[in-house]
């Protein structure tokens, strides 16, 4: 290996996998990498479903992707919480992705956290009034992603986790912590669970808003794909930010064999 590169930290939507589809050449490139030493993660800003689910679609279209390379923003809060001491979590979230964000962690008085996720099949505002008075009375407010809403494949539109984080923001007065892209903790927490330091990390994906921007604030190789959201981000001027720009992910294995200072 002639880089500093040891791990990477690889989207997913857009630069593996597209609209149920593998993009062509992912599974030899995944396959690839791994089988040359680097410490894979596969992120993605999906806290809709569960590791498990997640990993159920990727190998639907042939990626075959380990259980601890998905790093999620349920993930990504898991990892957070695991830091904290005796943490009572208020989670704003389905049960299933409750269990898996903190399964043997009751709320107890007096929550520490509140950790909103995609809650649209629990929340009501009895909820969400649990939720402002603990974070009123001291409970740190934990966002798993911003987005304002969401549109489903027949073109349907939800209101998203970010809309419900904005109205406890207001209403409440505090500031939430962000976990997912493009937060700079996100991609540190993952940087990290490879083991390896930002400076010896590379951030592969297609969107410069979330990709670039969370690589680079850490530190890390930048390498942008024309895959996905590329071609309608080039065309805004808004594909920009990153150290390399290669085709597709099936490319990157022959750049990170070459020469990268």
């Amino acid at each position: 290996m002639q880089s500093h590169i040891r791990a990477l930290l690889i989207d997913i939507n857009g630069t593996v996998f597209d609209h149920g589809i593998a993009i062509e050449g992912a599974p030899e490139a995944v396959n690839s990498l791994r089988d040359r030493g680097y410490a894979l993660r596969f992120l993605t800003n999906t806290e809709s479903k569960t590791v498990e689910a997640t990993l159920e679609s990727l190998c639907a279209c042939g990626l075959d992707i380990k259980r601890d390379e998905l790093f999620t923003p349920v993930v990504a809060a898991r990892t957070l919480l695991e830091t904290c001491a005796a943490p009572r979590v208020l989670s704003l979230m389905s049960e299933e992705l409750r269990r898996s964000l903190h399964p043997d962690g009751p709320e107890g008085n007096g929550p520490t956290h509140v950790v909103v996720g995609d809650c649209q099949k629990v929340l009501d505002y009895e909820l969400l009034n649990r939720a402002f008075r603990a974070v009123r009375a001291g409970a740190e407010l934990i966002a798993l992603q911003r987005g304002a809403l969401y549109r489903t494949p027949e073109g349907e539109e939800f209101i998203d986790t970010g809309a419900i984080v904005a109205a406890l923001e207001y209403g409440t007065g505090r500031s939430a912590r962000l976990l997912g892209k493009p937060s700079h903790e996100y991609f540190g927490l993952a940087a990290t669970s490879t083991g390896f330091t930002a400076h010896q990390t590379a951030v592969v994906g297609d969107d410069a808003t979330t990709d670039n921007a969370g690589g680079n604030g850490i530190g890390a190789t930048t390498i942008q794909v024309r895959t996905g959201k590329y071609a309608g981000q080039a065309a805004e001027g808004l594909a920009v930010g990153a150290r390399y720009t290669v085709d597709s992910i099936a490319d990157v294995p022959a750049l990170l064999n070459g020469p990268l200072s």
